[in-house]
């Protein structure tokens, strides 16, 4: 063996374990980043969901199935911002689904009392407004629970919707271009869904409004104490939360063609709070994403498309969206006692 040989022989023993460990180093360091960002888990798990369907079934990512997709995810993804503000900071709104289907009939009763359509929605929105302010004066200002609040709003504005509209359905009215706008295309859905997402993760971690609600469900005492105003911020998001179940009702009533005073509910309320707690939202406040939240019902409308695809039955669903809760709130608590310990 020549000198020069020596040297290359000691050059690859030094560089060796060097770059081994550089390697290591950068693999440990992405992993250390993906396990400090909050929404990467639930990532994770869509993307492995898309590939296992997409394998088994070869129409899945077919642009007709999208479309289907976006059917399933878009009024979930969109109450499920709204439920992630009233969580955060340690409310629950029950009655966003019965808004979800009551706006609409609103908005509709508007139009045909002769108003013009921009201001028949605006006005829609308004009253939702109104149920969210409702629920809060009456959980903040009396004291009583949420959960109690707006179980009976729930129940009362289900009653007001059957009234209101004898127990039938009725039309929207729009024109081509309007209805495309508000939701009556793939595309158009899919706008709306994304564009609130990021509009309310803004809103949460980059005003001091979001500032201020995660401070109130992380810790009330201490945000009193500094004069964060608590109980307006709650009324807040719950007035947010009611708009935005209007939101996706009118969007949902433009997609489908048709008011129902059955759709929404209880289905669509506990399908929105599940996206947000899978998303990484804590039931018990003071942590949470609307970028989670918004994952959370696209893994859930993948499960169920991909079960219907494959034909699996609707009572597997239900198993796996059981399961599927349990595990990321064990996985959430987990990480954030990690992260608490700066572990990651």
């Amino acid at each position: 063996m020549t000198t020069s040989d020596h040297q290359n022989a000691d050059s690859r023993s030094t560089q060796g374990p060097a770059a081994t460990k550089g390697k290591v180093g950068g693999f440990s360091g992405v992993g250390r980043k993906m396990a400090q960002w909050r929404e990467a888990s639930i990532l994770l798990a869509a993307i492995v969901l898309v590939i296992y369907f997409q394998a088994t079934s070869p129409a899945f990512l077919t642009i007709n199935n999208i479309g289907v997709l976006s059917q399933f995810a878009t009024a979930v993804a969109i109450i499920a911002a709204g439920e992630v503000m009233v969580l955060i900071c340690g409310e629950l709104d029950l009655s966003v689904g019965q808004v979800y289907a009551l706006t609409p009939f609103v908005m509709y009763f508007a139009q045909q009392a002769g108003l013009p359509l921009g201001i028949a929605i605006v006005l829609g929105l308004v009253v939702a407004a109104l149920i969210g302010l409702i629920n809060g004066l009456i959980t903040i200002g009396l004291g009583v629970s949420s959960f109690v609040t707006t179980l009976g709003m729930l129940f009362f504005i289900q009653g007001l919707t059957l009234t209101i509209s004898g127990g039938f359905p009725v039309q929207p009215e729009a024109g081509d271009f309007w209805t495309a706008v508000l939701g009556g295309n793939v595309f158009g859905a899919l706008i709306w869904m994304a564009a609130i997402a990021l509009i309310f993760q803004f809103i949460l971690f980059r005003t001091r409004w979001g500032l201020h609600t995660i401070a109130t469900g992380g810790n009330p005492l201490g945000a009193s104490q500094i004069g964060i105003r608590t109980g307006r911020i709650k009324i807040g998001n719950f007035m947010l939360c009611s708009m935005l179940g209007g939101l996706a009702g009118i969007l949902d009533a433009f997609r489908i063609g048709s008011i129902d005073p059955l759709s929404g509910g209880t289905e669509i309320m506990f399908m929105a709070i599940a996206s947000a707690v899978i998303g990484g939202t804590l039931l018990s406040g003071g942590s949470g994403t609307v970028i989670g939240a918004l994952l959370g019902a696209l893994v859930l409308a993948i499960l169920k498309d991909g079960f219907t695809i494959s034909g699996v039955s609707a009572y597997t669903f239900d198993m796996i969206l059981g399961l599927a809760i349990v595990i990321t709130m064990i996985m959430n608590v987990h990480l954030s006692r990690l992260r608490a310990r700066g572990k990651t």
